[in-house]
C-alpha cells in the first residue's frame, strides 16, 4: 500500500493528534515526487526551528506522530537552551539513500518559504548540508549550512561536544568526578553524532561497547581504540542494552527506553544524543526507582541547535562554544533541583522549560512572535 493512501482517516483525527500543536503542513509536489509533512509546536519564544529528517515511513500516521514528537520536543529543547526560538519539526517521506533529488529539496524550499518566518529548518536524520543548499535556493529561512554559503558547518561537532559536557555533568552526579577515563560507555548509534561521541570518550581515555548498522563505521571506532590503547567491544540487538557499562548513551532512534528494555539495563546512567529517548515519561519514573540517572535529551543534544540557532544572529564559533559548555551547568542544576524536589529529571527538565515558555507569554504576542525575525535579510 502507497503511504499516502494510508492517510489520517477523518479531519477531525488531525485535530485530535495534534493536541496543543500550532499548525501541521502537508506538502505535496508531484513533479517532484515531495512528500512532506512541517509541524510547528509552539512560537512563544520565537519562529519555530527544527531540523527535517527523511525516512521510508510505512503510513502516514507512522509520519505524523514522529513530526509531533519531534516538534514538541524541540519546543522545550529551545526553552532549555534559552534561545529565542519554538519548536518545529519537518520529515520528508522517502528511503534518503535512493529517493532524494535537488529539485524535491527546492520544493520543500518553497513549501518552508510559505510558511513566511514562521519556521525555520536544515538538516536532521537522512538528510545532509547539500540538501539544504537546494533549498535554500528557495527560502532563506534554512540553517545549518556549510560554512562556504554563510553557515556554521557541521552542526554535529558542537552536538557532539554538547554531548560530552552532559557525560562530564553525569559523571560527577554519579561518581564524583567529570573525569571520563576508566569508565565504560555504551553508545547505541555511530553516525553524525554518535561516531564523535565515541572518538572523544576513547581520546578521554574510556572504553566503549558500540552497536551500529554499519559494520564499517564498527570496525572504525575498534582500530581508533586498539591504537589509543583502549577498547571498543561491538554488540548488537539486545544486547546493547545489557551491556556491563557504567554509562548508556543513545545516539539513534528515539523510544529506546521502554517496557522491554528497560530491565535489561545495568548501567548507572543514560545521557545520550538521540531525541524522545524516553517512550513514555513514566519510564523516568522507573529509571529513578532503578537508582539509573537519566540525563534530559533535549538538553544533552543542544549543541548543534545552539549553533543553528546563532547563524541567524551572524555565526560566531566562539560565541557557539561557550554556550554549548552551559550544558554542563544546566544539567547539573536539573540533578540538582530533581532531587531536592524527590521527583524524575525529566520533570525537573520540563519544569523549568514550562516556567520559561510562561514567563515570556508575558512579554510576548501572537502577533510580534510570528513576524520575521529582525535578522531576516528579507525584512
Amino acid at each position: 500500500m502507497n503511504v499516502l493512501e494510508h492517510s489520517v482517516q477523518t479531519t477531525e483525527s488531525v485535530i485530535e493528534k495534534m493536541h496543543e500543536h500550532e499548525q501541521i503542513v502537508f506538502c505535496n509536489d508531484p513533479t517532484t515526487g515531495l512528500k512532506a509533512i512541517i509541524a510547528i509546536h509552539n512560537t512563544t519564544l520565537g519562529p519555530a526551528l527544527g531540523g527535517c529528517r527523511m525516512r521510508p515511513y510505512r503510513t502516514m500516521d507512522e509520519a505524523l506522530e514522529d513530526v509531533l514528537r519531534l516538534s514538541k520536543g524541540m519546543t522545550y529543547k529551545c526553552a532549555a537552551a534559552d534561545v529565542d526560538f519554538g519548536g518545529g519539526k519537518a520529515v520528508i517521506f522517502g528511503d534518503p539513500a535512493t529517493d532524494k533529488t535537488p529539485a524535491m529539496f527546492r520544493a520543500f524550499g518553497q513549501f518552508v518559504d510559505s510558511l513566511n518566518g514562521r519556521f525555520y529548518t536544515g538538516t536532521d536524520m537522512g538528510t545532509s548540508m547539500d540538501d539544504f543548499i537546494h533549498a535554500s535556493k528557495e527560502t532563506n529561512c534554512i540553517v545549518g549550512i556549510p560554512e562556504a554559503y554563510g553557515g556554521g558547518g557541521d552542526s554535529s561537532i558542537p552536538t557532539a561536544l554538547g554531548v560530552i559536557y552532559g557525560l562530564k555533568a553525569t559523571n560527577k552526579v554519579v561518581f564524583g568526578t567529570d573525569d571520563l577515563s576508566g569508565k565504560t560507555f555504551t553508545i547505541q548509534g555511530l553516525g553524525k553524532v554518535g561516531y564523535k561521541v565515541a572518538e572523544q570518550l576513547l581520546e578521554s581515555g574510556a572504553d566503549l561497547y558500540v552497536s551500529d548498522i554499519n559494520e564499517e563505521a564498527v570496525k572504525a571506532i575498534q582500530e581508533h581504540a586498539k591504537q589509543l590503547g583502549s577498547i571498543a567491544r561491538a554488540v548488537s540487538g539486545n544486547d546493547v542494552y545489557a551491556a556491563e557499562a557504567d554509562v548508556f548513551v543513545p545516539c539513534a532512534f528515539g523510544g529506546i527506553i521502554n517496557d522491554e528494555t528497560i530491565d535489561l539495563l545495568k548501567v548507572k546512567a543514560v545521557a545520550g544524543s538521540a531525541n524522545n529517548q524516553l517512550l513514555t515519561e513514566k519510564h523516568g519514573e522507573v529509571l529513578k526507582q532503578k537508582g539509573i540517572l537519566y540525563a534530559p535529551d533535549y538538553i544533552v543534544n543542544a549543541g548543534g541547535l545552539i549553533q543553528v540557532a546563532d547563524e541567524l544572529y551572524g555565526y560566531n564559533k566562539e560565541r557557539v562554544l561557550s554556550k554549548t559548555r552551559s550544558i554542563y551547568t544546566s544539567l547539573l542544576e536539573v540533578y540538582r533541583q530533581a532531587e531536592l524536589d524527590d521527583i524524575t529529571t525529566i520533570q525537573a527538565a520540563n519544569r523549568l522549560c514550562e516556567k520559561r515558555i510562561e514567563d515570556r507569554k508575558k512579554h510576548n504576542s501572537f502577533f510580534t512572535h510570528t513576524k520575521r525575525p529582525k535578522w531576516d535579510i528579507r525584512n
